[in-house]
């Protein structure tokens, strides 16, 4: 059996960008870690070869944070391949620009939150 998530051999990559998390990213983690929606996301996992931003693995719900080279042609397609695939793993994903969190944070959570009862309720 393939294992899929969390690769000893990506263990670096993944602290690695822990380590060098954008602004935004820190600001949404502040508000995501220790269980303050009532859940446990994690940040930095992988799947393959590919990172999620934050993730919640109860109910595979995937968060990414799109900064302004997500609006690149060769990075959009990039991304759509990548979400394909990861999606064939059961994960929803959440796209939050970078604009969306700095104009209106409470937005932001408020939309997580209804994700993740959309997700439970599955």
């Amino acid at each position: 059996m393939t294992k899929h998530y969390n690769k000893t051999s990506d263990k670096r990559k993944r602290r690695l960008l822990r380590k060098g998390m954008t602004f935004c990213e820190k600001i949404l983690w502040i508000h995501l870690r220790r269980k303050q929606l009532g859940v446990r996301f994690l940040r930095q996992y992988s799947i393959d070869q590919f990172v999620i931003d934050f993730y919640l693995p109860k109910i595979k719900l995937a968060i990414e944070l799109d900064g302004d080279v997500h609006n690149n042609p060769d990075q959009k397609e990039y991304d759509v391949k990548r979400q394909e695939y990861l999606e064939t793993f059961g994960i929803t994903f959440l796209r939050i620009t970078n604009d969306e969190l700095l104009g209106n944070a409470n937005l932001v959570f408020v939309k997580i939150e209804d994700a993740i009862k959309k997700l439970r309720q599955k």
